[in-house]
């Protein structure tokens, strides 16, 4: 089994569609929520991505990206592969 974790906010509409393609496609994960942490979280996850924006997909310790990122994976058939 996969280990997916996804850092979102409270009001990011992309982390919503990130969240309910994964749970479409029935993929689970674990959320971090950014509004409810501790803000030397956001800081270390800036400084381990490079990214400010939210969502950030992980998958198996591995950053995918964003919603544009996730969502292309799974366009390409290749996000079926990671979390298999």
């Amino acid at each position: 089994m996969s280990k997916v974790i996804v850092y979102s906010t409270t009001v990011c509409p992309y982390c919503v569609r990130a969240k309910q393609l994964l749970q479409r496609k029935g993929i689970e994960y674990k959320e971090i929520n950014l509004s409810n942490e501790a803000p030397e979280v956001r800081t270390e996850l800036i400084q381990r991505t490079n990214h400010r924006t939210v969502p950030q997909i992980f998958i198996n310790d591995q950053f995918i990206g964003g919603f544009d990122q996730l969502y292309a994976l799974d366009r390409e058939g290749k996000l079926d592969e990671l979390v298999a």
